[in-house]
């Protein structure tokens, strides 16, 4: 059996009210989505409260549409994608949405009269409270008796009595989140308040509450009623959130179908398995054994991967063997291996995986007789980064590009394959003891992960130029330096070795476009694949002026006796062209 770590599910206790005041309609709004099993673990739980201006006759429609939204939408989003990229992209395409209404209104001249609202959001996942917030309302946070304010009010005033909202959703069509995150305890308590209750409760009045009562949601009405008797004119909302348990995962719930499952044993050629005929041993390292395999049912070939006995000792490494197959399973791409469906109940833990007729691009260089054209190279670089696009836009790294993980067919046809040193910022989240580990092969990985900084899809970048240069002269950049560096200062003493020493028919342009994607600075790298996949199709007029003036620096010299002798040729020419017409 695996070896699998209990884990403790996230709960809470909530209390809420809210009331029009002194106001004839309650233009607050508030909402929570307490999310079980796969949600709760994949996204956590959401809160949410808005506020509309008293100014507009719609902005409780704004209210009403931002917090119900958010709740709906954020869980909407792909498990793969981080708690902050999740909902500042529905935050984001909800004030798109009250923007574009208030543009087709009365609001479009006046925007007090548009679709406009305030919005704090909480949503807490495995140990991390992650705080969205827009507007006025505000989010505390009352810790060992200490109460602290975590939201900061987006409102200028002119004076004592008049002010205005300096951030809202609805009034322009981008807005601004402030976005942070604290880790969380149990009874940690957290408090949604609109600027009608909170103005006119101290903090002292808050704890005496929260400390007598128990039950939440009397808190919340007798601090909404305190507030009312203190002279409070506006609506007034309050959600109170106490944490009872956290969670604390170790291998994520994307690892859940394989806990009652045993090991696979060494399979033989020949041997059926669990409906699938062992027909080819494909490949066996210290992680995985990949097994060619024909499914009797379907009649159709695909790839056993079984993990080795090394990575069965291994709970990291178990860990990311459950991830691959959850990864494959998310991505639907031509450029990107995916899983063979299985349908029957499963013994023993593999996965079953798309077979490819071809070769890794390791072998096929093995057999090319003549350096591979450049064109050539360019072509297989595209289509990796297309399946490497798709990965980003999950937030998925795939960490460990290489030769041996690129799959080449007969039509030239490129997948990118293994997943097992991938990383899922979702999943990271609550797998955080190894959101950060290196998984990867040494000679191809950005130096980023040999320094402790955090990876990025520049690092994928890294790799892939890495490889560029590889297929092109089986050579590497920085041959294996990097992997012995372990701080910044090491780094420096690295230089690019330009890849003309191996292949003096590549143009300074070319060059010049994998010196940019293997910078050691990932800032200095390009800002999306696609950059240096145009760079590597279409010279770059900035390389060709760079070219010049370092030719200038290196030789100032020959350069001006150069530029002197053209200038020369020209005025004979422009004296002959004079003195001898045609």
């Amino acid at each position: 059996m695996p070896k699998t770590s209990k884990f403790s599910q996230l709960s809470v206790q909530l209390g809420q009210y809210s009331h029009a005041g002194r106001k004839a309609e309650n233009q607050d709004f508030y909402g929570a989505s307490l999310a079980e099993n796969y949600l709760l673990q994949q996204k956590g739980m959401a809160f949410a409260i808005a506020d509309g201006i008293s100014s507009s006759n719609v902005s409780h429609i704004a209210s009403e549409t931002a917090v119900s939204s958010f709740l709906s939408d954020y869980f909407s989003t792909p498990d793969s994608w981080r708690v902050k990229t999740s909902a500042e992209r529905v935050i984001n395409a909800c004030n798109s949405w009250l923007y574009a209404q208030t543009q087709q209104s009365q609001g479009r001249f006046d925007k007090d009269r548009g679709y406009v609202c305030t919005l704090s959001a909480l949503i807490l996942k495995a140990n991390q409270a992650h705080i969205f917030h827009i507007g006025d309302a505000r989010i505390y946070r009352l810790q060992s008796g200490q109460l602290e304010q975590l939201t900061i009010d987006h409102r200028v005033w002119l004076s004592s009595k008049e002010s205005y909202l300096s951030r809202a959703l609805g009034v322009n069509q981008k807005v601004e989140i402030d976005y942070c995150s604290v880790e969380i305890y149990p009874d940690d308590i957290f408090i949604l308040m609109t600027d009608g209750a909170y103005e006119y409760l101290d903090k002292t009045i808050i704890l005496d509450v929260l400390t007598q009562h128990q039950q939440l949601d009397e808190a919340a009405k007798l601090l909404v009623e305190t507030a009312y008797e203190q002279g409070s004119s506006d609506n007034l909302t309050i959600q109170i959130i106490k944490v009872q348990t956290i969670s604390y995962v170790s291998n994520g719930n994307f690892s859940a179908e394989y806990q009652n499952l045993s090991f696979a044993p060494n399979l033989e050629v020949g041997q059926s398995f669990e409906g699938y005929q062992i027909q080819k041993i494909l490949r066996h390292n210290h992680r995985s054994c990949l097994y060619l395999a024909y499914d009797e049912v379907q009649q159709s070939s695909l790839v056993l991967k079984v993990p080795s006995a090394d990575l069965q000792q291994d709970q990291c490494l178990l860990e990311q063997f459950f991830l691959e197959e959850w990864v494959a399973k998310r991505i639907d791409h031509p450029h990107v291996l995916a899983v063979y469906p299985h349908f029957r109940p499963k013994n023993f833990i593999y996965h079953t995986l798309q077979y490819i007729d071809g070769q890794t691009l390791t072998q096929w260089l093995a057999i090319q007789k003549q350096p591979v054209e450049i064109a050539q190279v360019v072509e297989i670089i595209t289509q990796v980064a297309k399946g490497l696009n798709v990965m980003h836009r999950f937030e998925i790294l795939h960490q460990d590009i290489r030769p041996e993980n690129v799959m080449i067919d007969a039509q030239q046809h490129i997948t990118l394959i293994d997943f097992g040193s991938s990383s899922v910022k979702g999943i990271a989240e609550f797998q955080p003891q190894h959101a950060h580990r290196a998984l990867g092969t040494l000679a191809y990985m950005a130096p980023e992960y040999f320094i402790g900084q955090l990876s990025s899809t520049r690092s994928d970048q890294f790799s892939l130029a890495v490889m560029t240069y590889y297929l092109l002269c089986k050579q590497l950049p920085y041959a294996t330096d990097i992997a012995k560096c372990r701080s910044k200062k090491q780094l420096k003493t690295l230089h690019y070795q330009s890849i003309q020493a191996y292949r003096p028919d590549i143009p300074d342009w070319f060059d010049a476009a994998l010196q940019k994607a293997l910078q050691l600075d990932p800032d200095q790298r390009y800002e999306a694949l696609s950059e240096f996949i145009h760079d590597l199709k279409h010279v770059n007029p900035e390389f060709l002026r760079k070219a010049h003036s370092h030719l200038m620096a290196k030789n100032p010299l020959w350069f001006w006796q150069s530029l002197s002798a053209i200038l020369l040729l020209l005025i004979i020419v422009g004296i002959v062209a004079i003195y001898y017409p045609h």
